[in-house]
């Protein structure tokens, strides 16, 4: 692997530094740090493996307290970091402190996929066994995954979303095989250190609340045949049209800026008196006034048509809430008390 030659993070100086000193002065200065600090170091120490000299010897400087040694140690790596936690805390809790460091870098074997397009990616998972597929998808964005899983063939997608669900932790040498692989077929020339990864029903619901109402529909319909519970599960962490009377009304006020009144019309259609209550105790009067021209004036109304309505206003909520604009209450989550 070729050497590191840009210049350093403060972190990456400070990894820097701690890799050219003897170990046990090093352990001494590692155990100043808080384990969030060292952490984070660690990882540095991890990523680095081979620097520069002549950038090593930049970051050494800025260090002017420390003796100038004969020569520059450049070398990092999984051993180094593990030797030096270990001789700054413990055995015990340097085993702790490299598991987080592990966890906090996982999914970034596939990072190198985040810029493909979803054509791309289904071209390049073609003929995959479905846990292989689910592997990847799980460490992609949940946008990024949802477009992929939209464009599976029914029956592999329905075995796709099953394996994201039921996935434990896998072990970084499957992961970091899965990724190696990948990467020679997409033509990438770095490779980045796998680790851990975690599934699960969350992944899986991220995903699947970024599909389109058709997707989401068949999917979860193929998964109601083939594991009920799983299914309900699935369901109950969902987001859905009537979750908007778990908002606040300035956060429902959010949520109805951007709706077309002809879409609210739709989408109240058939709904609780509830629902209908939450939506009009946040809007206008003048929006009352252009709402009840549209359901005066809208006649029957499709199925599919109120489906889709709904969607939008639904994806509007997850926008928001994934943007940190709005807060949205689930399951058994405790409300606030003022």
């Amino acid at each position: 692997m070729s050497a590191v030659k840009t210049a350093l993070t403060g972190t990456q100086k400070v990894a820097v530094v701690l890799m050219n000193m003897d170990q046990q002065r090093a352990a001494v200065v590692m155990s100043q740090f808080t384990e969030s600090e060292a952490e984070e170091i660690t990882a540095e120490i991890i990523r680095l493996r081979r620097v520069d000299a002549s950038v090593a010897e930049s970051a050494m400087a800025e260090f002017h307290e420390l003796s100038t040694k004969g020569g520059l140690n450049g070398r990092g790596g999984h051993d180094a970091a593990a030797g030096l936690l270990e001789a700054s805390f413990g055995a015990e809790k340097a085993a702790g402190v490299m598991n987080r460091v592990a966890s906090s870098m996982a999914g970034k074997a596939f990072e190198f996929l985040d810029t493909a397009e979803a054509g791309q990616l289904l071209t390049l998972l073609d003929s995959e066994m479905p846990q292989t597929v689910a592997l990847v998808l799980a460490h992609l964005r949940p946008e990024h995954a949802s477009s992929v899983l939209t464009g599976l063939d029914e029956s592999l997608r329905t075995d796709v979303a099953q394996c994201i669900a039921v996935m434990g932790a896998a072990a970084p040498e499957a992961v970091k095989i899965v990724a190696d692989t990948l990467k020679i077929r997409a033509g990438a020339v770095v490779s980045k250190d796998a680790s851990d990864v975690v599934g699960g029903v969350q992944p899986l619901v991220d995903i699947i609340n970024r599909a389109d109402v058709s997707t989401e529909r068949a999917l979860l319909e193929a998964l109601e045949e083939r594991d009920p519970v799983l299914a309900e599960e699935i369901r109950s962490r969902m987001l859905t049209f009537a979750d908007i009377v778990k908002l606040e009304n300035r956060d429902v006020q959010l949520v109805l800026r951007g709706i077309d009144s002809a879409v609210l019309a739709a989408a109240m259609k058939g709904t609780t008196d509830q629902v209908i209550e939450v939506i009009r105790s946040n809007l206008s009067e003048r929006n009352k006034e252009l709402l009840d021209d549209e359901i005066t004036n809208a006649g029957p109304v499709r199925m599919s048509q109120i489906e889709d309505a709904r969607s939008e206003i639904v994806r509007a909520i997850r926008d928001l809430e994934a943007q940190g604009s709005i807060t949205v209450l689930r399951g058994d989550e405790d409300e606030y008390v003022y």
